[in-house]
């Protein structure tokens, strides 16, 4: 593991991806450790502020702006091909779903609907990170520089760019 290539990115894919990878890993710890302790509700604020800081960050990482996230050309571009502007508007409509949705997790359990809760944590959790993070892992891409260290690295310095969502 090589962190150069993420230290090396602009400041907002920093942001974005520490603020993933430590929703990584307390998620994972939330998940494990006993709940409904203080020490979890707490937790799982700081996770929730996790996941906003890295849904937030995720369109203005291509300079899309918040709020043309659902206009038909919030990630157009006519350089890139059909599939990468198709792979960038399927990745914001899930961070627009996304938005909606983490407001309601904390709702749940205030309403005492505890299964409903840990359903809706779960799945942002695997759905937001763990396979958004898998998708990362995407030759070209900055976290598959850091983790693989491969040839990739000096494809995403010599561009300076990633693909969307890194």
């Amino acid at each position: 593991m090589n962190l150069a290539p993420l230290l090396n990115a602009s400041p907002i894919i920093q942001i974005h991806a520490f603020a993933g990878m430590g929703a990584l890993a307390l998620g994972a710890i939330q998940i494990a450790l006993p709940k409904g302790k203080i020490s979890h509700r707490k937790l799982g604020w700081v996770w929730l502020g996790l996941i906003m800081t890295m849904l937030l960050t995720a369109p203005v990482i291509h300079g899309v702006d918040l709020r043309s996230l659902l206009s038909p050309s919030a990630c157009y571009e006519p350089t890139k091909s059909f599939y990468w502007n198709l792979r960038c508007a399927s990745i914001h409509l899930i961070t627009v779903y996304l938005l909606l949705a983490v407001p309601f997790a904390p709702m749940l359990a205030r309403q005492g609907y505890i299964k409903h809760h840990r359903a809706m944590m779960i799945g942002l959790w695997v759905g937001a990170l763990v396979i958004a993070g898998a998708f990362t892992m995407d030759t070209h891409r900055i976290m598959h520089a850091v983790v693989f260290g491969s040839s990739s690295q000096s494809a995403v310095k010599a561009t300076g760019k990633d693909l969307p969502g890194s």
